[in-house]
């Protein structure tokens, strides 16, 4: 491990890529786009899950070459073999899914590759500090000695930022950088990228998410099936026009339907447990929820929510309390036997508890199904009805994917969501636990999220929603529960209740008082 920065003689002052095209086995991923930064602006490059904005970006940072193009930096030429190469000009890149090492602390990730001003001993202790520079000037707080395992998503997004910022980055792309935060961590996070811009950083945005756009851009450049679709000025365009250039039709919302509830399916009583950190994080959880019924849960990341979805999918230890699937005791059950017993579970944490990176489409989908007796000829399997289950299953989800056989990893965030919800959804649950279902897909995809969830609720299933992003919570929930520091401060209907009335909730406010203000 070694740990000297690598810094740029200047800031980069413009960048171009013209006429971009790359191409996978199966996939024109980008064809002819040009695209450009400028330093001092932050340039939205807006598109569909899919729609080829993170290959473009992969390209100028390195990952991949284009198969026709140029990249120009201040008027010169330049071809990048490598993410070395793109660092060491001055482009830095903040993935949507972190390149830390967890079980190292945040100094040693910022560390880790560089050569240090103390060779052979290492300078730990002048990196830790710089972090701590870096973290008062652009107002990235976290602890350099903490393990990154022991942070949360938001603060490990601060390590990637700083990571770049410690390497002298002058251009950075954020891939999808608000995707896993909360509303109060995305302010935080503008706050930080206007003070970059105002040193003279040029910044990529990465996005699906409208609003934040509109709110943080000075220019939109809009991406669909890999080809440009239009760029302008962020304050000459309105959402709808974006919506238009994205997905080429419009988006109506939808929201769940009055339906009359059924017996009830999940009953949470007096639910406890522990966080990483060896502190309680659930502190006494009682909820019930009915056949027919979404119940969402509202709250500030770090409250419980995270803990709650792990205790009730069987990933983490209850230390009191009980739950009942259908009136049976599930508490100590294992998570094979929570799925005979009819639960399903789409993890907050797509590709760490959801997914195996290096596996295909067909083999994610058959993760735990594989020795199912219809999928099996005695001992041996029966790959070519896995091979029809699995192109049946892409075609009713509209999975997006090169052939069944393509590595999951390929796949755009929201192909991945939809795979992982097909495979929960298959089994016909009888209880469903949807931890952020949307976080981190486009426009196009959530809605189909959407609508499958409603689906499932007017086919009798209990749906438990844990989801950071409000709307969705009063859009799709018959009923909201708001989680405070391990605990439920009130439950509500989706309709006697506003949006001031739940955040306070949030803060640790009583239902009793929240609702008389």
């Amino acid at each position: 491990m070694s740990s000297s920065p690598t810094h740029t003689s200047q800031r980069i002052q413009s960048v171009e890529m013209r006429n971009i095209t790359k191409r996978f086995p199966g996939v024109l991923a980008n064809t002819g786009v040009s695209f450009d930064i400028r330093a001092g602006e932050v340039h939205a490059l807006l598109g569909e899950n899919g729609a080829g904005k993170s290959t473009l970006m992969r390209q100028l940072y390195g990952l991949y070459q284009p198969d026709e193009g140029q990249i120009i930096i201040d008027g010169k030429p330049h071809s990048f073999r490598s993410p070395a190469d793109a660092i060491h000009a001055g482009i830095g890149m903040i993935h949507q899914h972190f390149m830390l090492v967890p079980t190292l602390t945040v100094t040693e990730n910022v560390a880790l590759g560089l050569k240090s001003s103390r060779a052979p001993r290492l300078d730990l202790d002048l990196v830790s500090n710089r972090i701590k520079e870096l973290g008062q000037a652009y107002g990235l707080k976290v602890d350099p000695s903490a393990y990154i395992w022991q942070l949360s998503v938001g603060e490990q997004q601060r390590v990637e930022i700083i990571k770049a910022l410690y390497r002298g980055a002058s251009i950075i792309i954020l891939d999808e950088p608000t995707a896993v935060l909360t509303p109060q961590e995305v302010n935080d996070l503008f706050v930080t990228l206007k003070r970059m811009v105002s040193e003279g950083h040029g910044l990529v945005f990465i996005s699906h998410k409208l609003h934040e756009v509109m709110a943080i851009s000075d220019r939109v450049t809009v991406l669909r099936d890999g080809a440009l679709i239009g760029n302008c000025f962020t304050k000459d365009v309105t959402r709808d026009d974006l919506v238009k250039m994205m997905v080429g039709r419009e988006v109506k919302p939808l929201a769940a339907q009055p339906l009359k509830a059924g017996p009830t399916r999940l009953q949470i009583n007096g639910l406890r447990a522990m966080g990483d950190r060896e502190t309680e994080m659930l502190r006494g959880i009682d909820l019930e929820i009915h056949a027919g019924e979404i119940v969402g849960i509202a709250g500030v990341s770090g409250n419980g929510q995270r803990e709650l979805a792990q205790c009730l999918s069987g990933l983490r230890k209850t230390t009191a309390g009980t739950i009942l699937l259908d009136g049976e005791d599930i508490t100590h059950m294992p998570l094979l036997k929570r799925m005979a017993a009819g639960q399903a579970y789409i993890p907050e944490e797509r590709m760490r508890d959801g997914a195996i990176r290096e596996f295909s489409v067909q083999e994610n989908l058959f993760l735990r199904d594989h020795a199912a007796p219809q999928f099996t000829r005695g001992i041996f399997l029966d790959f070519a009805k896995m091979s029809a289950r699995t192109n049946q299953v892409v075609t009713a989800y509209s999975v997006k994917t090169a052939s069944i056989d393509t590595p999951i990893k390929n796949l755009s965030g929201g192909n991945i969501q939809k795979l992982i919800m097909a495979r929960e959804l298959s089994r016909q649950p009888k209880v469903l636990i949807a931890a952020q279902p949307t976080r981190g897909v486009d426009i196009g995809a959530t809605e189909y999220i959407h609508q499958r969830l409603l689906e499932q609720r007017a086919a009798g299933t209990a749906i438990l929603l844990i989801s950071e992003d409000l709307d969705e919570t009063r859009t799709l929930s018959d009923r909201i529960a708001v989680m405070y520091e391990g605990q439920i401060t009130g439950i509500v209907e989706r309709d006697n209740a506003t949006v001031e009335q739940i955040g306070l909730m949030m803060a640790g406010i009583s239902m009793q008082e929240a609702m008389q203000r």
